[in-house]
């Protein structure tokens, strides 16, 4: 057994307080990286800073506007490689190199292409030492929105559905609430605030007609957005108005109603948008769709049919599932109805798995596998 130097275990440390500064930004950065620095000098931090809001200076920017002169021969540790190039603010790596620090610790490689491998270069070539890799899970993990959105134009998908023990979202006569206690509904609100899109299916609207929105003090609505092939939502639901800050999508077909399709795009901040199909709504179009507006997150709360679709076509990355102690028995429905897997050895598994209890409700978090080939 090897024990870890000194310095690596300082380099840990200061990247850890990096990574935390970065999460501070979470569900406020899409459709860019939450990312974080700390400028160290004699081991103590003297500026540290993150990337709080898209178009806004990154974290290194105000990370070294916090430390100012000191910078000079310091050690900056950032949670993602140093951006190289001009957008809405200019290259993170200039900063560092006019502030003449004498070295950089980063925890990853940017996929972003434009990036990608350029920011470190132009640091080494400026003379300034750059260490790649410390806690790169750990930021890896912090961005996994951001790495599935830039990697492959699709929004990372985390579905949350609460049942009872016996697998049921809700009675036969269709009764849903509540099926989880109070703790694991504020942690839902929790959710809603750090995801960019809120999905549900048109059935969900219609039996329950939910608002959609976030519920804590100074939370972000996400953008609601229902699937709904032959337009069948009521003009009244709730979520259609629910929000005064975020919009309403429908994604609906060619099968809707002109006319109706007319009377909600005249409403408020809400959008119909129509894919030139009869039947269903191209869910992938759909979701690329999302990504090309800017928002690279999707919390799926319902209902069972769509979730089912979305697994079925590999377009879920995570499940946070409640489970909570009741029976309810009867023919009510499951949180995957829309899966149909015939044989065992083809069953959907989740990996990495958590499990928390104090709540009342058992919760259990998971990552998605490949299905098997």
């Amino acid at each position: 057994m090897h024990e870890s130097s000194p310095s690596i275990l300082k380099d840990e440390q200061f990247m850890r307080r990096a990574l935390e500064l970065a999460a501070k930004a979470t569900g406020r950065t899409s459709p860019n990286p939450l990312v974080g620095c700390v400028i160290v000098k004699d081991n103590e931090i003297i500026g540290e800073g993150y990337h709080h809001k898209a178009g806004t200076p990154h974290a290194e920017v105000h990370a070294l506007a916090a430390a100012g002169d000191q910078a000079s021969g310091a050690t900056a540790y950032v949670t993602l490689e140093p951006c190289s190039h001009f957008g809405r603010t200019p290259p993170c790596a200039d900063a560092l190199i006019r502030a003449n620090v004498k070295r950089v610790v980063v925890a990853m490689q940017d996929p972003n292409p434009l990036v990608s491998g350029q920011g470190t270069e132009r640091l080494r070539e400026a003379g300034i030492q750059v260490d790649l890799g410390v806690l790169q899970h750990e930021a890896e993990r912090t961005n996994e929105i951001f790495l599935k959105s830039i990697t492959t134009g699709l929004p990372f998908i985390v579905y949350k559905t609460a049942m009872t023990l016996d697998g049921k979202i809700a009675t036969e006569t269709g009764d849903s609430r509540w099926v989880s206690n109070e703790s694991s509904r504020h942690y839902v609100h929790q959710l809603r605030d750090a995801y960019d899109v809120i999905l549900v299916g048109s059935e969900t609207v219609i039996q329950d007609n939910p608002a959609l929105t976030c519920r804590l003090p100074h939370g972000k609505d996400p953008v609601r957005l229902i699937v709904d092939g032959k337009l069948r939502l009521e003009e009244k639901a709730q979520v259609l108005t629910s929000s005064k800050h975020s919009p309403c999508i429908i994604a609906t077909t060619l099968a809707a109603s002109s006319e109706k399709v007319q009377r909600l795009q005249s409403l408020e901040r809400v959008e119909v948008w129509q894919y030139k199909t009869e039947r269903h709504v191209p869910l992938e179009k759909l979701l690329r769709d999302l990504v090309l507006r800017g928002w690279i997150s999707v919390l799926l709360e319902g209902g069972g049919g769509l979730a089912g679709t979305l697994l079925q076509n590999k377009l879920i990355d995570k499940a946070e599932l409640f489970i909570a102690p009741k029976f309810v028995g009867g023919t009510g429905p499951s949180p995957l109805s829309g899966l149909h897997i015939k044989a065992m050895s083809e069953a959907v598994t989740l990996d990495n798995l958590s499990f928390d209890m104090h709540t009342g409700d058992l919760h259990v978090t998971g990552y998605i596998s490949n299905f098997k080939q």
